[in-house]
This record gives C-alpha cells, structure tokens and sequence, in this order.
C-alpha cells in the first residue's frame, strides 16, 4: 500500500532536507526554510551542526565505547553519513535500528537506510517510548542485555505535547542496560541578552510556520533529559563545540549559539 504524502504541509524531515540543501523537498518545505532565514539568515547552520554533532558522537561510540548497537530515533531522510555509515566504517559489524514514522521517510528514506543487513527501519511515533521499545524490529535486532547508543539528534524539540519530554526520556533510559549511552541535541535558548532574542524569534516562526514546531528550550530543560546520567566531557555544549575535528578559527555565527547538546552514559 503507498505511503501518503500530504504536499500541502510541511514536514520535519523535509525541512531538514531544505536545510541540508538536500533535493527530497517541497515548496511548502522551503517556505519554512525561507521565513527562518528571514529572521537568521545563517538559519541552515542549525541542520548543519545537528548533522556534525551526530557525526562525531557516533564516532566517538564506535571508537572509544566499545558498543556497536545503535537505537536511532528520528532518523530523518537520509543524507550523507548517517549513523549507520559512520558507525559501521569503523566497525562493520555495528548494528543501527532507525525509528521514524514520518510518511516522507517511509516513502523515500526506509530502502536507503536499510542498505545492509546490519541496520533496520521501523515506523514509530519516537516520542511513545513505551511503542518504540516494544517494537518488534527494535526488539529483534537490539539487545537490551548488552550496552547500546540511544539517540534523539534534532527530534524531541519538534516535540510539544503534553508530556514532559524529560519523562520521554526516563522511559528511554530506565530501559538501558548500565554502560549505554545517550545523545540528544536540541535547538537551545542561551537565556543571555545576546542570543536569546534570537532563539525566541526562530521559535516564534517554527511555531507559525506550515510546519508547526520547534521550541528552543533552556540548558536546564534539555539536562533534565539525562536523567541518572553522568554526563561525558566536557558535558552540556553547543553542537559545534562539542569535540569539533579541529581549531575554531571561524568566528561560530549567531544561530549555533542556539544549538546545543550533550552525551551521557548510564553508570
């Protein structure tokens, strides 16, 4: 049965596709790309240090972890080096199980990341942990016995539902077997006078835009979904200084002060 796909709004995966300068997107898509630009015109750097902070936390996993299973939730559509590519590069025989059910992803993105038997695809809203953990491909191909990598990379600020996303991630974590790891980046409001005013603008046309969401939460909102977690250095940061590959000669635009993230690992 076709996936149906409504042209007529915008979707999150879509939008991070515009974002990336990435061709699996819609006018409707754009329009959202062009109203954040209005207000940041650097607005795409936030895809941008979302996708390196994926990067280099999945390679620093596979590197100096030992874990070579990966839940990866809000897959998005598919782009260069997603989690599976990075991952099974350095180790080929990491497992990624990517959970998504938005209906771009099912059509376009599902046949592109299961691209080897090591990584899967399964359709399921990631913010109903309980769904996602009883899942049948999660609970096929991950073993909730043996360390693993949970992700929410650029997803749970899109969530704003009634539920508090700290509680989202409890259900997560209490799941986790001791020596997993969790990586979550999240748009930030710096809560200074020099930026955010601007987090609270981009905000303001996520919210009002054809896609509907986006919020910019504060450093103690987005710690509070680590809990039980001992943070790895250097702990809470922007994406782009979370272990970059190399000096920052650039000086970091005004909207990657308004990304931020961190990795905790469960004792």
């Amino acid at each position: 049965m076709p996936v149906y796909i409504d042209t007529s709004k915008a979707s999150i995966a879509r939008v991070y596709d515009a974002f990336l300068h990435g061709k699996d997107n819609y006018e409707i898509d754009r329009e959202v790309l062009r109203r954040v630009q209005s207000v940041a015109p650097e607005a795409a750097q936030l895809a941008f240090d979302n996708r390196e902070f994926l990067i280099r936390v999945t390679r620093f996993v596979a590197l100096q972890t030992g874990i070579t299973q990966y839940l990866d939730l809000g897959s998005g559509l598919p782009t260069a080096e997603n989690t599976h590519q990075v991952a099974q590069r350095i180790n080929p025989e990491s497992t990624v199980v990517y959970v998504d059910n938005d209906p771009v992803v099912l059509a376009h993105g599902r046949a592109l990341l299961e691209e080897n038997d090591q990584t899967h695809f399964t359709a399921e809203d990631i913010f109903e942990p309980e769904r996602v953990l009883a899942d049948e491909v999660v609970r096929k191909y991950i073993d909730f016995d043996q360390p693993l990598a949970l992700f929410q990379m650029g997803t749970i600020h899109h969530y704003g539902g009634e539920r508090d996303p700290a509680d989202i991630m409890r259900v997560y974590i209490d799941a986790l077997p001791s020596g997993s790891v969790v990586g979550i980046s999240h748009f930030f409001d710096p809560e200074t006078s020099e930026y955010s005013p601007l987090a609270r603008r981009m905000e303001d046309v996520f919210l009002h835009s054809p896609m509907g969401t986006g919020l910019f939460r504060t450093r103690a909102a987005i710690e509070s979904m680590f809990p039980g977690l001992e943070l790895v250095p250097p702990g809470f940061s922007l994406c782009a200084e979370w272990w970059p590959d190399g000096p920052q000669l650039k000086p970091l635009d005004e909207v990657q002060f308004c990304i931020a993230g961190a990795v905790g690992r469960k004792p």
